[in-house]
């Protein structure tokens, strides 16, 4: 059976199991309808299922018809490089900015990656700069974008994490968590500084909008302590919308991971590297013969070429021309392959481009007061 908790995924994911054990909600066609009428539009993660499930949508969009437009809270946890598997959350977090005409609050969880990871505290300050500049990249308003450090805005956070801190038991931690006794002290408090941007911009300007979430299904146990939570402090329950995890290069299993750079697709790699590693080590769903592949076909469905195609070809009739050509032993696996390496690779020569030219932006980002 697959684990699945916001410090471990390993394993086949079964959704739909998922579903069940954290009592979240399956999207349906009359949500995708509802958020395609508000939006104008439904972006390809919501029609592909990559974006699957929720908590609490119907109300935020009752609430947004209302008037009462909410904000978008999502984050990163900054130890080290970020990989393709980092970037659909916040491609698609942008496309909510652009589509509902919201605010970001973008958490940077220096204080978790230091209390969890085997790194130095200027270690994770150095990639907390570099992964903001990913984040710059993918366009995101800077009017309406804020970047909250928890260590450097601990300020302005920890009065409202030691309210939160006060509702939480240790056996709840260790229930979500799987912690033990031998857990550090900071470890167990940190979920109190994740719940805090699901409130801190109602608390700063006296408002009371409601927050989305967008979010990993494996960051869900934060948010379901959260939702417990600040409801006791007079706070509105986060919403909450769940994706689906980029599988691996190497197969269907757990979730792609940084620390495996090899296995990954890195913002930073050059077009060589990516097809390198494409070439070596993205799992085929192809036969083991051209003459037997043309005569069955493939196996999209667990073919990582298909898959993470997904995720980059936007045109919906093209992804689905490639689905039917593979199945039908019509394309090959090399030919997916290829085709994959050439979308990746002028994805990232835009990217890495931009992400450049963040490094002069990062200041407009980072929440100030006023």
């Amino acid at each position: 059976m697959a684990k699945v908790n916001p410090y471990q995924v390993e394993g086949k994911v079964d959704y739909d199991r998922l579903v069940q054990e954290f009592g979240i909600t399956k999207l349906t066609p009359a949500d995708l309808k509802r958020i395609e009428k508000l939006g104008g539009e439904l972006h390809p993660y919501l029609k592909r299922g990559i974006f699957f499930a929720h908590r609490d949508l119907k109300w935020c969009l009752d609430e947004y018809e209302k008037g009462n437009k909410f904000f978008l809270y999502t984050g990163c946890g900054p130890s080290g490089p970020i990989h393709l598997g980092h970037l659909g959350i916040w491609r698609f977090t942008k496309w909510l900015q652009d589509t509902f005409d919201t605010e970001v609050w973008f958490q940077f969880t220096d204080d978790e990656k230091f209390l969890f990871k085997d790194l130095s505290y200027e270690e994770i300050q150095k990639w907390t700069h570099e992964n903001m500049l990913d984040v710059i990249a993918l366009g995101f308003d800077p009017r309406k974008t804020h970047f909250l450090i928890d260590t450097k805005h601990a300020g302005i956070m920890y009065p409202e994490a030691i309210k939160v801190a006060k509702k939480i038991t240790f056996s709840t931690i260790k229930a979500a968590f799987g912690f033990t006794d031998s857990n550090n002290i900071g470890s167990i408090f940190y979920t109190s500084m994740q719940t805090v941007p699901v409130f801190l911009p109602n608390v700063l300007r006296g408002e009371k909008r409601p927050c989305l979430v967008p979010l990993a299904v494996d960051q869900d146990p934060h948010f379901r302590i959260s939702r417990d939570v600040v409801e006791k402090l007079g706070h509105h329950k986060p919403a909450v919308l769940h994706s689906v995890f980029m599988p691996p290069l190497v197969g269907m299993e757990g979730k792609m991971s940084s620390s495996d750079a090899d296995k990954a697709i890195l913002t930073t790699d050059d077009a060589a590297t990516v097809k390198k590693k494409i070439n070596k080590y993205a799992f085929s769903g192809g036969q083991a013969t051209v003459e037997e592949h043309r005569k069955k076909g493939g196996n999209p469905e667990i073919d990582i070429a298909y898959q993470w195609l997904r995720y980059f070809e936007f045109d919906d009739k093209k992804l689905k021309k490639i689905h039917d050509d593979y199945k039908s032993g019509k394309l090959l696996s090399g030919e997916l392959k290829a085709i994959l390496i050439e979308k990746v690779n002028e994805f990232l020569a835009e990217h890495q481009k931009k992400r450049e030219k963040a490094r002069k932006e990062v200041e407009k980002y980072i929440f100030k007061q006023k």
